[in-house]
């Protein structure tokens, strides 16, 4: 039979209306069938009414069955055990009604409407032809899908059941992406050669790339349960490979989305297995009671509410069931953005738009006033090194005056707790926007120290992390994109190492130390092991299906202004306690008097405000001696300071010594 002519049409999935008329024909025909043979046998002569009386009481139960049972909404070209129990129980289910439908029928007229065996011999040919038509249409469907041009070659992982399903479902997918033509063991005792018409390849590392490339394989597919063997080392061998790796989260044909969109199959739960996944990190805990307690029923403020941290911390404080979430930002498109978001996401919840800027005092203190939060998580920040670099006066007023004036009316409104988001960029700064945070650091702890000493309540709380996986203008979206249009991806040095933590691990984890804490602590999260980001950019690549220096280029750029090799969470002096949670610790800190804090803040902000750089910067050096600046012009100060100092110290040493006799 040439099938040419069926392919032709774009059918992803038959119809559940067309398997539910198909069912109820075989009844009919499996009714008719079953009278007539008894008519014949018995040479009994039914009248016309009570024949077309019999089929539509037939017809009806077997109708109604199937409707409640969703019996013909079986994943037709995918299950068979599945069809078989499904049909069987609405078979079963018919019979056993028409059966009591009959007894009661000779009970009140004493006349059967129909004999038993009959009703028994219809479910009978129905449940057989019902799984013939299943068979057929199965069959129709692999003839179909029978060419395979265009479909990339796979291997599906793991030789158990759920593989070889996932398997025989992608292989029998009309218009799938992806053809699978094997199973890869990674089972050392694993003796098979083939199940079920598909080939075992057997797990080598050192031979595995050659295994590929020899029978042409384009990707490995394996389900998202396997996350953590991927995660755990195990997907290194083949990014080393250059193999795409895939992940699957379910396999559907019949749910919401694929009855809205006939174009929806199961290629739509594949994805490219992304950079984030093989962090091998622990599962984010997102109904954590503690947080639970604080959050539920309370007014939280977030600023910098849409950016990639706030915007986060709202959606989490939402689903922890906050009363009202005000969104303090002065970006209004992606303000608006969120806000359409929450509506279609979260719609139980009262979202307050705020437009303002932290830098702006009188609107902040309206907010405040407004709204009068319990809660406020300081997001608002510049964060980017090297546009600190070029504009610092900014950075100052952005990050040091606007946390100032955010934490001020906080303790002026009362508020329960704040919560300044910090980074690993303070611990011994490098550059402008890593001091600037540091200051802020500085300046809220003292605060907390000065308030609680004059009886306030208001809580100060500092959260310092690393680099979050995907945030706006990070590495990652960066490197993405030039792979996307074909290279380079650039790095700035082959050495340099970061720490990651994904977007909602470190948002969860924000909210669970804002919420332990009682004021005054600065907590670092675990960020697990270091990256090299090198090592990440041919990660990536490979990942992507390529081979990095051959299909996408590599090439190493030099240091940004400000940008150092590695990133400390601690200062070499300082010293961490643990908490309750593994992945959350204190540091302790050098802590300072809040009326010099304010005195040496009041002159760099001063100097920032009348465009002195020099003057600004030479004042954050002078009272963060650990700022010392790296590929920045802002060396030369730093070179400037330390010859002051060592005029000084001849004569301070001179001072000391005793006189000689």
């Amino acid at each position: 039979m040439d099938l040419r002519l069926f392919r032709s049409f774009k059918v992803k999935t038959t119809p559940r209306w067309i398997i539910l008329l198909l069912d109820m024909l075989i009844v009919m025909v499996s009714y008719i069938s079953t009278v007539v043979a008894d008519m014949y046998s018995l040479h009994i002569v039914n009248t016309p009414l009570n024949f077309l009386t019999i089929g539509a009481i037939v017809f009806i139960v077997y109708f109604a069955v199937s409707y409640i049972s969703k019996s013909y909404t079986c994943v037709i070209r995918l299950s068979v055990i599945e069809d078989l129990y499904r049909i069987f129980m609405a078979v079963a289910a018919s019979t056993l009604l028409l059966a009591t439908i009959n007894t009661l029928w000779l009970g009140i007229t004493h006349t059967e409407l129909m004999k038993f065996w009959n009703i028994l011999i219809i479910g009978a040919l129905s449940f057989s032809m019902m799984m013939i038509e299943r068979l057929c249409i199965k069959y129709l469907y692999m003839r179909m899908n029978s060419a395979v041009e265009g479909r990339k070659r796979v291997l599906v992982l793991g030789t158990s059941f759920n593989s070889v399903f996932l398997a025989n479902a992608l292989k029998g997918e009309i218009g799938g992406k992806y053809l699978p033509v094997g199973l890869l063991s990674i089972k050392a005792n694993e003796t098979r050669n083939e199940i079920n018409g598909l080939k075992i390849y057997h797990f080598d590392p050192e031979t595995i790339g050659e295994t590929f490339n020899r029978d042409n394989i384009d990707g490995l597919i394996f389900d998202a349960k396997s996350n953590n063997l991927m995660s755990s080392g195990f997907a290194d061998c083949f990014i080393k490979n250059d193999i795409a790796l895939l992940s699957i989260n379910r396999v559907a044909e019949f749910d919401n989305e694929s009855e809205k969109d006939n174009n929806t199959g199961i290629s739509t739960f594949i994805k490219e297995v992304q950079i984030e996944d093989l962090l091998g990190r622990d599962p984010i805990v997102l109904n954590n009671p503690l947080v639970n307690k604080h959050i539920n029923g309370s007014c939280v403020l977030i600023t910098g509410a849409c950016g990639s941290i706030g915007s986060e911390i709202v959606r989490q404080v939402s689903n922890y069931g906050a009363k009202k979430i005000i969104l303090f930002d002065q970006a209004e498109t992606p303000m608006h953005d969120l806000s359409l978001e929450m509506k279609k996401d979260h719609p139980e919840a009262d979202i307050e738009l705020f437009m303002g800027d932290v830098r702006n005092r009188e609107r902040v203190e309206e907010a405040f006033k407004k709204f009068r939060p319990c809660y406020v998580f300081h997001a608002a920040a510049y964060k980017h090194v090297p546009m600190m670099e070029i504009n610092p006066t900014e950075a100052i007023i952005a990050n040091v005056k606007g946390t100032r004036n955010v934490a001020d009316i906080a303790l002026k409104y009362d508020v329960y707790k704040f919560v300044m988001i910090s980074t690993d960029k303070a611990v011994n700064p490098t550059n402008i926007m890593g001091c600037t945070k540091r200051l802020a650091e500085i300046y809220c702890q003292s605060l907390f120290y000065d308030s609680q000493r004059k009886g306030k309540k208001t809580q100060f709380i500092t959260t310092r992390f690393g680099n979050v996986l995907g945030s706006n203008g990070s590495v990652i979206p960066l490197f993405r994109k030039q792979i996307a249009s074909g290279g380079p991806v650039t790095v700035t040095h082959k050495d340099i190492i970061r720490y990651f933590m994904t977007i909602p691990e470190a948002c969860s984890l924000v909210l669970e130390a804002g919420c332990m804490g009682n004021g005054g602590e600065i907590y670092i999260f675990d960020m697990g092991e270091p990256v090299k980001i090198y090592d990440m950019a041919r990660r990536m690549i490979s990942l992507a299906g390529l081979k990095p220096d051959v299909d996408i280029k590599i090439e190493e750029i030099g240091l940004r202004p400000g940008e150092k090799l590695y990133e400390e969470l601690l200062n070499d002096k300082e010293k961490t306690t643990a908490t309750v949670n593994k992945k959350i610790m204190i540091a302790k800190v050098k802590t300072y008097n809040y009326a010099d804090v304010c005195k040496n803040i009041d002159k760099i902000i001063n100097c920032a405000s009348r465009g002195d750089v020099h003057g600004m910067v030479y004042a954050m050096k002078e009272f963060v001696p650990e700022y010392k600046s790296q590929h920045s012009k802002f060396e030369a100060i730093d070179r400037e300071i330390e010859n002051e100092n060592e005029e000084k110290t001849p004569l301070s040493m001179l001072a000391a010594q005793p006189h000689a006799e």
